[in-house]
């Protein structure tokens, strides 16, 4: 079974290799952060879209691992790269106007643009092959 399934904690700085574990532990790591945040009724919406498009990432590299072929399984990668900018996009409008960590929302920034590089390279060599 997968380490990520069973709940095995990973160290902090550490970042696995596989891209099923990373969306995971990132998705992990912006349900953390939305959970610590105090924020009014009017930012909701920014918090809710940014579990639902952050989570999206891992879900659907998961789902597409177990597709039933190489063009399903690229289509839910370009879902995953899809959502994975839209993140960042949640998060950027979150630093720019809330009252919240920039250090910390900063760091999510950085690792939703690695994972979105990431998932694009496997993209472009998926269907160069």
């Amino acid at each position: 079974m997968e380490d990520w399934i069973e709940g095995n904690i990973i160290e902090e700085g550490y970042k696995p290799y596989n891209i099923k574990h990373r969306c995971f532990y990132f998705s992990k790591e912006v349900v953390l952060f939305v959970s610590s945040c105090k924020y009014e009724n009017v930012f909701n919406s920014l918090f809710d879209q940014l579990v639902r498009s952050s989570t999206s990432i891992g879900a659907n590299v998961v789902e597409g691992a177990s597709g039933s072929s190489k063009k399903d399984w690229i289509k839910f990668l370009i879902i995953a790269l899809k959502s994975a900018n839209e993140t960042k996009y949640w998060l950027c409008l979150i630093r720019d106007t809330m009252q919240v960590s920039k250090e910390e929302i900063n760091k999510l920034i950085i690792e939703a643009e690695e994972i979105s590089k990431i998932i694009a390279s496997i993209i472009v060599k998926s269907k160069s092959t």
